[in-house]
């Protein structure tokens, strides 16, 4: 999985006044839990928004006072009114302990479904995946090769090494559907047959 070095500056004061004047110097205020202990940090917004506004997962190689890190962002919280990132949450992670993330769905190849006139539809855009975070990945490629009018993928059919899928199993992650046109086209050779 790929990794993204992110620099910040530790935090003496924790409290809304300090905070609000972090985000007047266009920082961040953070928290790294994880650890022995939570260490509470700035980090720049410009340096989040690689990380933020992508659909790609990444790791993080925080580095705070000169002490390295490796971690993931837990949670993100936004402003209501001008949707800028006011809080963020990292995880550190540890190699032995499995993590749970949100990563995209690829689809691959071309469904001959789609090729008659049938609607493909995406109804899961990413699945959430347990695993070490050695074993994570960038994507899960889901092939729509076999995939005909009225077929579907369930989460149920993936099936990956060293990771465990979260999601329900009977979840549709694509299908292929009966298009407006299709149906009817259908309709009028039906009604031209008698």
């Amino acid at each position: 999985m790929k990794s993204i070095a992110i620099s910040g500056s530790p935090r003496e004061n924790v409290g809304k006044r300090d905070a609000k004047e972090l985000r007047y110097q266009g920082l961040v205020p953070a928290v790294l839990y994880g650890g022995p202990t939570q260490s509470h940090f700035a980090v720049s917004a410009a340096d989040l928004r690689t990380v933020v506004y992508t659909p790609v997962v990444h790791f993080i190689d925080l580095e705070i006072a000169g002490v390295k890190s490796q971690a993931i962002i837990k949670d993100i919280q936004f402003h209501p009114l001008t949707e800028q990132i006011i809080h963020v949450d990292f995880l550190l992670l540890d190699e032995k302990k499995p993590i749970t993330i949100e990563i995209p769905v690829k689809l691959t190849g071309t469904s001959p479904g789609v090729k008659v006139g049938g609607k493909l539809v995406q109804k899961l855009r990413k699945l959430r995946i347990k695993a070490l975070p050695k074993d994570h990945l960038d994507a899960i490629e889901v092939s729509i090769e076999a995939l005909e009018v009225g077929k579907s993928v369930k989460v149920a059919e993936i099936k990956l090494a060293n990771l465990t899928i979260t999601n329900a199993q009977e979840d549709t992650i694509v299908s292929v559907t009966t298009s407006r046109a299709l149906r009817q086209a259908e309709q009028e050779a039906a009604s031209g047959k008698k």
